[in-house]
């Protein structure tokens, strides 16, 4: 019998029913199906994508960046818009696992909820913040990134109903700061404020979450 899904084993521990992360564009199943080339290729796309963006560049363009046929490139997706999506959704999952891991169920709520949030805002540190908001331009961007978020953010519900239940928190609603505190990142990683921030939209996020969640503390 196989080991179970990190994410699965995770929510099972801590609790988070009817939680259920977005299902991945590029399955594992079909991911590893793939060649060691391409699998080698789809990270190296990650790192353009997130270094120099890809949005006046063709499939052609793309295939020379990495040196690759486009045949291969085609081989994982069936355009760039796609392949981009796929890309990004694929990091944004690996973050994801990661986030789940740090969740230790001994944790008291609060401070499970700090491991959770510092680790999910990997995705916007600023040499890659502008990877998620610049897919707003990418068909089917919005949605990809509304999925994630929505993830988060039924997580740290989630995570507040429990601080909630035992005390930790004055009653609140969870749903109301779930929102605020998931949606962090992708604020202070937006073009127009990153630059007015005295720190990176990841340090803001987590200097902002740290302030909230004092406030929250009952007592």
């Amino acid at each position: 019998m196989s080991s179970p899904d990190p994410i699965d084993k995770a929510q099972q521990r801590i609790r988070l029913p009817g939680v259920r992360p977005p299902k991945p564009l590029l399955p594992n199943e079909i991911e590893r199906r793939l060649t060691d080339r391409q699998r080698d290729l789809l990270d190296e796309l990650e790192q353009l994508v997130i270094g120099e963006g890809v949005a006046d560049i063709t499939m052609a363009q793309l295939a020379a960046r990495v040196n690759c046929s486009l045949r291969t490139l085609y081989g994982i997706s069936p355009s760039k818009d796609e392949l981009v999506l796929t890309v990004t959704d694929r990091r944004l999952h690996r973050i994801g696992r990661a986030a789940m891991e740090s969740l230790d169920p001994e944790l008291p709520p609060l401070e499970a909820l700090r491991a959770y949030l510092s680790a999910a805002n990997e995705a916007v540190r600023s040499e890659q913040g502008e990877m998620v908001p610049g897919l707003t331009d990418v068909a089917g961007g919005k949605r990809l990134v509304d999925s994630h978020e929505n993830y988060l953010i039924a997580i740290v519900q989630s995570l507040l109903d429990r601080a909630v239940d035992e005390g930790v928190i004055a009653p609140v609603d969870t749903a109301a700061v779930a929102h605020v505190l998931g949606g962090l990142g992708q604020e202070f990683s937006r073009a127009h404020i990153s630059p007015a921030i005295r720190r990176s939209p990841k340090q803001t996020a987590d200097d902002l979450t740290e302030i909230i969640l004092r406030g929250l503390e009952a007592g």
